[in-house]
């Protein structure tokens, strides 16, 4: 059984989705609290998928992801389907938020599955196995030009990758920061990434 959390809007309907997949430390407590509110105040069904629980993770490194990916990823696709038919959602618009492995994560499983409609990506990028992808949603890249965790390099590799498949995208490169955002560059993420939603789901 994984923990999914769910972040709806006020008034009932069928709203579209988004899946938020959490980075290589875990679910930290109210990590995701402020910006699933804020989605869920935009008119979006949130659920932010305790992937890690498929695997008893807590943290993960290299070898523990190279070993669980596979998982995780069949983890991401049941949750979609699960969300797909929740009361709350539009099965036709689902979209997924990774941060970090979450982002890596985020854009293989969009790779392979065709009910992804967006993905946006925090400070990640894409698997080298996945790299032949023929196919992805629009993307969005959110990365700093400093970051020592995720090298920039892999938001401009992820944008060749998307231009070779035809695939709409927006890119966004922060200078100075490094493995997250803070201060105007996290409410200038925040404000791309709703506008992003807003156009493709």
């Amino acid at each position: 059984m994984i923990t999914l959390q769910h972040y709806l809007p006020v008034t009932p309907g069928k709203y579209p989705a988004v899946l938020a997949l959490h980075g290589s430390g875990g679910i930290r407590e109210g990590w995701a609290d402020q910006p699933s509110k804020l989605l869920a105040g935009q008119g979006y069904s949130v659920f932010v998928v305790h992937f890690f629980e498929r695997t008893d993770t807590f943290r993960a490194d290299y070898h523990t992801t190279v070993r669980n990916f596979p998982d995780w990823m069949r983890t991401i696709g049941d949750a979609v389907t699960f969300a797909a038919q929740h009361d709350s959602v539009d099965g036709a618009r689902i979209g997924l938020l990774g941060f970090s492995l979450g982002a890596y994560l985020s854009l293989a499983v969009a790779s392979v599955d065709p009910r992804i409609k967006a993905v946006v990506d925090f400070f990640g990028g894409m698997p080298e196995e996945l790299q032949g992808f023929q196919r992805m949603p629009p993307t969005l890249i959110l990365h700093g030009e400093d970051d020592r965790v995720v090298p920039v390099s892999e938001a401009t590799k992820l944008q060749q990758l998307l231009e070779r498949a035809g695939t709409a995208y927006e890119i966004k490169l922060y200078p100075g920061a490094g493995h997250g955002f803070n201060g105007l560059q996290l409410m200038d993420a925040g404000r791309r990434t709703v506008q992003f939603l807003n156009k493709y789901l």
